[in-house]
């Protein structure tokens, strides 16, 4: 991969999770770095995306039902988005070229605290210059402690619910059990982005929040979806 097809340091890239040619979440990240390997972004509050308005109310309330309900909306192509500004944790993101996970760092806003490693797996990123990447969150999870001492999976019941509504055919399906055996193994051999143990980053006080770019460059009509606007 040429420079030219890398994000700088420092800008703003869109991860935006598209189903059907529309986007579900868009989250606008700052770039710290980009090798054309592995992709390296920064989210901490403040920071406003469009999410599911089903998984924002689950968020705020913890209702599990509702989130259930968003799985639906999105293989029906129902749902609709709404505003969510960030609170509580920061988080570094890795996104390893043609991989079908990421792996995330997160830890306290207030303190930097570390608090877990998250695995998240996805279908591989693909990259929108001047936008940022696509992908598509499969909802299966990997979490594991700051130290790496123990993990375990997360959201196997949602992961279940994508293949009963047919979001997970059998072919993204192997693709997943193949990427979970990668995963662990990474984790384990304390390889990729487990290698140097946990990261020591904050954000900069004089980083600006990055934005959403005018919503044209979001597919299909994003913003006509979109509450609150």
């Amino acid at each position: 991969m040429t420079d030219t097809n890398l994000f700088q340091p420092g800008t703003t890239v869109v991860r935006r999770d598209v189903h059907a040619g529309r986007v579900w979440p868009a989250m606008p990240q700052r770039v710290v770095d980009d090798t054309g390997h592995v992709l390296s972004l920064a989210y901490w509050p403040g920071i406003e995306s469009l999410a599911p308005t089903t998984w924002i109310t689950a968020t705020r309330t913890g209702d599990d039902t509702t989130r259930k309900q968003g799985l639906e909306d999105l293989a029906a192509g129902t749902w609709t988005l709404g505003r969510y500004r960030w609170t509580g944790t920061e988080l570094l993101s890795h996104f390893l070229a043609g991989e079908w996970f990421s792996v995330h760092c997160f830890q306290d806003a207030a303190t930097h605290e570390p608090l877990r490693w998250y695995v998240n797996f996805e279908k591989p990123h693909q990259r929108r210059p001047g936008i940022g990447i696509d992908t598509l969150d499969l909802c299966l999870d990997l979490v594991a402690a700051p130290d790496l001492s123990e993990h375990h999976w997360k959201d196997q019941d949602e992961y279940d619910q994508m293949r009963r509504l047919g979001l997970i055919d059998d072919y993204l399906h192997h693709q997943v059990d193949r990427a979970r055996g990668r995963a662990i193994a990474m984790l384990d051999d304390r390889t990729g982005p487990f290698a140097g143990g946990w990261p020591t980053w904050a954000p900069e006080a004089s980083w600006p929040l990055p934005t959403l770019p005018t919503l044209p460059t979001l597919p299909d009509g994003a913003d006509d979806q979109a509450t609150g606007r």
